[in-house]
């Protein structure tokens, strides 16, 4: 990326790239990119920012699923849900170590600021 001059870094949902999510933020971080991913748990270990789905909202919902099941409903006879709870989650510290100041509508936005 350093060497074709990337200006950005995208990170999808993905498990793979969730595993080693420490080391894609180092990557980030060495090579001056800001880098946007889809979980918060990449912005807890130094990512820049994060915007998709509560991934413990989801994890409730699941649980919900199958307490369904559970009690007799057939998984088939069950709507299937999309996320409707997402989170906008900014890493402050990772932001000033790339020299980017963001804008205050921008911080107001965020549901948390790691400072």
């Amino acid at each position: 990326m350093t060497r074709e001059r990337a200006g950005a870094l995208l990170v999808l949902l993905d498990p793979i790239l969730a595993r080693e999510r420490e080391q894609i933020a180092d990557l980030a971080a060495k090579g001056h990119l800001p880098a946007m991913y889809a979980l918060r748990l990449h912005v807890e270990v130094g990512g820049l920012m994060a915007y998709g789905a509560d991934i413990f909202d989801l994890y409730r919902r699941t649980a919900i699923y199958v307490d369904k099941i559970l009690r007799g409903a057939k998984p088939a006879d069950l709507p299937i849900e999309q996320a409707t709870k997402f989170e906008l989650v900014i890493n402050l510290r990772t932001a000033k170590a790339l020299g980017l100041t963001l804008s205050p509508s921008l911080l107001a936005r965020a549901d948390h600021v790691i400072e």
